[in-house]
């Protein structure tokens, strides 16, 4: 009988029968339509909140907008920072803040598409993450205690496994 831990090892796709890493060939895949959106939060002081609420008058400016840029930065770079993805084509990204005051935070939803050979979760997550450390980079002279949290796949379409959906009662913060 095979164990849980050796199932889920013959199932991962990265490493070789030896055991060793290796970029997935893809070359016999056909293209198609590929989509991921992934999300996170950044719980935030009062003061904090308050400040980039107002870029008008805080010394950083538009704190959300350059986040902005750096998330799709960030996800076009996604083949450069994690070593074993493959570099992809982006055909569309997109990235959405949402301002929560009751928390405070502000929670980031990135969706990336392509029409390629594999999926885009990595250049989602990716982005969603450097969103949100943009947005601690420049706020962190404010608040050094910013926490960055629930980064995570929602959903993804397309590829041979198909369409998958994060299950809502298992998301931690959502957004």
């Amino acid at each position: 009988m095979t164990s849980p831990a050796a199932t889920e090892q013959a199932q991962l796709t990265h490493f070789d029968a030896q055991g060793q890493a290796w970029m997935v060939d893809v070359a016999h895949k056909a293209p198609t339509h590929r989509k991921a959106v992934a999300c996170g939060r950044i719980r935030l002081s009062p003061a904090t909140f308050a400040a980039l609420q107002a870029p008008e008058t805080s010394p950083k400016g538009d704190v959300l907008g350059v986040a902005r840029i750096a998330a799709i930065q960030g996800a076009k770079q996604t083949s450069a920072l994690i070593p074993l993805c493959h570099p992809l084509p982006l055909t569309h990204l997109s990235v959405e803040f949402t301002l929560d005051a009751q928390t405070p935070s502000v929670a980031i939803q990135v969706t990336a598409e392509t029409q390629g050979k594999t999926g885009v979760e990595m250049e989602a997550l990716t982005g969603a993450s450097i969103g949100l450390l943009t947005v601690y980079d420049m706020l962190k002279a404010i608040d050094k205690g910013m926490v960055i949290e629930s980064v995570y796949l929602l959903r993804k379409e397309g590829g041979k496994s198909g369409p998958w959906a994060r299950a809502e009662s298992t998301t931690e913060g959502g957004s």
